[in-house]
């Protein structure tokens, strides 16, 4: 058994995530109230659709810099929101900033014609030749619908990650193309000078945030830990474990349940990202990565050879014993969703029950590390096969095999409509909201 880093459970107090949450809400609701205050000391325009399009124009570039923020990989909001979260946050926000900025222009608009004289199309041509800084936001907001169009489910679903990676680049430039309008055509935040080094700050924060946690923080650590692989070992037909070694590893700051953005540079794959979780909580030494060939990401896992450098983005994830509030925990896991369930299991203190579902005894990857490692720290493992109907984690089930699930934290880990349907099964028992953790382990939400 190898040595697992130590970390002790949290006393029960403010958990992490509703400080997390509570922080970036209050930093938003600031920075509207602070943008009020400036649009107010600025003063009207006579007419009162260019006030509203402008106010419009203001919190949409404010929803912008807050977008950046989700998304900048932070480690300090990741470990206590969780990427998925973020993400889907980013998401919501985005449309949002699409409906915002479409007042905008349309108030904007409409207010001119309306001074004009012109009718609303010759009145955008008008503004676009004469007033600096409108053409170019006509590129940015035409940039932010084809990102919004390519996020819509229907459309992401279609699209290779890296397609839409790409494409999702385009709203960096839609980002400075904003900013470059903002300060050529925008009157309140050239009102005063504080105004304006408010609005410099708000954005270079922003954009300071992004380049942090996006590019020099993972430049950083695969500067220092310089990561290879050293083993590939084949866990089943389908399924294979690759371990990783590099330099001070007892200094990154991984934990169980986490995953990195894997990286590995040979000349067929090193564009590849690939969200894979640690299948052993991390001991110092080596990190390990176990997965199913699910697509051509993953099934090439198995033909990396030994000394393979790996560039790794993260850790991530808020999938973690940081956010327990119970002494006791159950673990559901499905498929290879077992993965940062095992290694949860290392670092987990208190009983632990393990719930894992498969098809058949066949699909049970690291069962036998699973057992033994139950073994070793007094945990329960039920290992649950069959169809996925009649429903074996139903209510009556779960209630059966832990019968005191609703005092316990619950971590749920599997395929989507399995993760889903233990949720609602879940909340069917009562168990408390702040004690039940889960995540969707999806780079594009």
């Amino acid at each position: 058994m190898t040595t697992v880093q130590s970390h002790p459970t949290p006393t029960v107090g403010i958990r992490p995530k509703v400080v997390a949450r509570t922080s970036l809400y209050a930093l938003l609701a600031a920075n509207a109230a602070i943008v009020a205050y400036f649009f107010l000391q600025a003063g009207f325009a006579s007419n009162a659709l260019i006030v509203i399009g402008r106010l419009a124009g203001l919190y949409g570039a404010l929803l912008m810099a807050f977008q950046l923020l989700l998304v900048a990989r932070l480690p300090w909001l990741d470990r206590r929101i969780g990427m998925d979260r973020l993400t889907s946050w980013h998401r919501w926000t985005g449309f949002a900033l699409l409906w915002t900025l479409l007042a905008h222009a349309v108030f904007i608009v409409f207010g001119y014609a309306d001074s004009s004289g012109l009718d609303p199309v010759n009145q955008l041509v008008d503004l676009a030749e004469t007033v600096e800084g409108v053409l170019r936001a006509i590129v940015a907001f035409a940039l932010i619908i084809l990102v919004g169009v390519v996020s819509a489910r229907w459309a992401r679903r279609r699209l290779a990650y890296e397609t839409w990676h790409f494409i999702h680049l385009y709203t960096y430039l839609a980002v400075v193309l904003a900013f470059t309008h903002q300060v050529a055509a925008g009157t309140t935040f050239a009102s005063s000078s504080v105004a304006t080094a408010y609005w410099y700050l708000l954005w270079g924060g922003a954009l300071g945030a992004v380049v942090v946690g996006r590019l020099v923080l993972p430049l950083w650590r695969n500067w220092r830990h310089h990561l290879v692989v050293s083993a590939v070992v084949p866990e089943s037909d389908n399924v294979v474990s690759v371990y990783i070694t590099g330099r001070d590893l007892d200094r990154l700051p991984a934990r169980a349940g986490q995953f990195f953005l894997w990286r590995f540079m040979t000349r067929d794959r090193w564009w590849q990202a690939n969200p894979f979780s640690l299948s052993a909580a991390p001991d110092g030494r080596t990190l390990r990565l176990t997965a199913k060939a699910a697509g051509a990401g993953s099934s090439g896992l198995r033909h990396l050879k030994p000394g393979t450098r790996v560039f790794a983005e993260g850790p991530y994830g808020a999938f973690t014993t940081m956010h327990r509030t119970r002494p006791d925990a159950v673990l559901i896991a499905g498929g290879v969703g077992v993965t940062p369930v095992r290694a949860l299991l290392e670092e987990l203190h208190g009983h632990a029950v393990v719930l894992y579902r498969v098809a058949t005894d066949r699909d049970a990857v690291l069962y036998h590390e699973l057992r033994d490692l139950a073994l070793a720290r007094g945990a329960e493992l039920r290992l649950i096969t069959g169809p996925a109907q009649p429903d074996r984690l139903a209510a009556s089930e779960l209630t059966r095999l832990v019968p005191d699930i609703a005092d316990r934290d619950v971590y749920v880990c599997g395929p989507p409509g399995m993760t889903t349907a233990v949720l609602g099964t879940l909340r069917e028992l009562g168990v408390p909201k702040q004690q039940i953790h889960f995540e969707r382990f999806s780079l594009a939400g």
